[in-house]
Parts: C-alpha cells; structure tokens; sequence
C-alpha cells in the first residue's frame, strides 16, 4: 500500500503530484489551478470548491478587461500602478510584459483609501582595528535602511488591499555623525536624493488613487441628484433636461 494516496483537484480534475496539494475547507486544490488565483488573494484555506471555480470564473472574464485596458498614465518605475483614465480603470504590476499575467484590473470606485508606510531598520558601522576585530566607531556611527511599502484599499470580493514595496532595492543612509540624537526617521532618510524622490513618488500614488476615486464618487452623486426645472430659453416651457441637458419639448440643447 503506497505511503500516501495521489488525490485528484477538485476544481479541474486533475492528478495532483508529490507536494502540489493546496488544501480548501472542503477539498483539495492543484497548484496550476492555485496559479491562476488572484495574487492578493490570501483566503484559499478557508474557501470551498464553489468558491474557487467562482474566483476562476473571475479571473478567465478579466482577460478581457486586461486586453481592453489603455494606459494613459504610468506609476512608479519598479512595481507600477497603471491607469486607464478613460475608462477609470488601474491595475497594478510588476511584469515588464503586464498583459501576460492577467493582472486583477480595478475600477477607480473600488478605491477605499491608499496608506503609505516606510520600513527602517538601523545597523551600526563597524571597523576592524589592527588585529582584525571589529569595534565601533567613536561616537558610533550608523546606516538606515528604508523601503517604502503602498497599501491600497478596495472593494473587491476576493481582496480587500494590494500593498508592495515601491522601491526595488533598500535605500541606504548613513546617519550624519555629531549628531547621534537623530535616531533615525525622515530626519535621516531625506538626506538621500533617492528617500526623497520615492518619498514623493508615494505620496503622488497616494494623492492620485484618492483623488481618481472621489471624482468619481462625485460624479455619481451628482448624475443621481434630483434634477431641477428649468425655463427653456427657446420655447419657454417649464422643463427638467434629460441626461443630455436637453428641453424633453423641443429637444433644444439647454445646457450646453
């Protein structure tokens, strides 16, 4: 009797080999199955057969978002948030070939709140003395290092962020000596042209995804306000336009 029993994906029907077993509450997943599940899905071990054959659904429909998509505006440089302002859409990716990872594509109304965060971590310079042992520098001395992490919050089914790191390597800065109340923190960072420039590229991200979202939450606020009448200056009948700023009697366009 063999030691372990080969199981079959409950999604596809597949064999499952040694190792590729990617469990669910209610039965067993392969992993080319679990490869086509959205990257910022993090929930499989609690989710059933119907769920996943649903987000798979999902994912093969959002090929035709990804083939539809325009970029008009890119960023980032490493990891990138792209837009498609037309049709108030972004996605986000690191592929230099984004269209061949079917990357989750997002409607700007999902947007519920970008955070920026930024990861230090400080380490002391050492030198080594003429026996070759290291000691530290009088006074010490140190290095920081930062990475600067997006987290954007949204509305979707399978998700509820996207965060990744901005930068692609840690940025790394020496903190001034003479000066060892600085302990770290913008103070130090920001003597770095490159803290700077990815301290405004995080905060450009921020700024854009918050306001890509508002404009549009206030566009369908005001398409659903309670229309007005008004006097058409060209037949003079009490009117309330219709969605094209229209007099609804002598098609006159009022509002243009």
């Amino acid at each position: 009797m063999a030691l372990f029993s080969k199981k079959n994906c409950d999604v596809c029907g597949g064999k499952i080999g040694m190792l590729g077993n990617r469990k669910l509450e209610d039965g067993n997943l392969c992993k080319d199955c679990a490869k086509q599940l959205s990257p910022y899905f993090s929930d499989r071990k609690r989710s059933t057969v119907a769920d996943i054959k649903e987000q798979l659904a999902y994912r093969e429909a959002n090929k035709a978002d990804v083939a539809a998509f325009n970029v008009t505006r890119t960023l980032g440089t490493g990891t990138k948030v792209l837009l498609d302002e037309d049709a108030e859409k972004f996605i986000v990716s690191s592929a230099k070939r984004w269209q061949d990872g079917n990357p989750d594509v997002l409607n700007f109304s999902q947007v519920t709140g970008c955070l920026v965060d930024i990861d230090e971590t400080r380490n002391e310079i050492m030198q080594t003395d003429s026996e070759g042992k290291e000691k530290s520098y009088t006074p010490p001395r140190y290095e920081h290092d930062y990475d600067f992490y997006i987290t954007i919050h949204v509305n979707h089914p399978y998700f509820d962020q996207i965060r990744y790191r901005l930068n692609s390597s840690s940025i790394t800065v020496e903190a001034p000596t003479g000066r060892m109340m600085i302990q770290g923190g913008a103070d130090v960072g920001r003597r770095s042209v490159a803290y700077r420039e990815h301290e405004n590229l995080a905060q450009e991200i921020k700024d854009v995804l918050t306001q890509v979202r508002q404009t549009v939450r206030d566009n369908v606020a005001a398409a659903n306000a309670p229309k007005q009448a008004v006097t058409c200056p060209f037949c003079g009948a009490t009117t309330t336009p219709d969605a094209q700023g229209r007099c609804e009697f002598c098609q006159s366009a009022i509002n243009s």
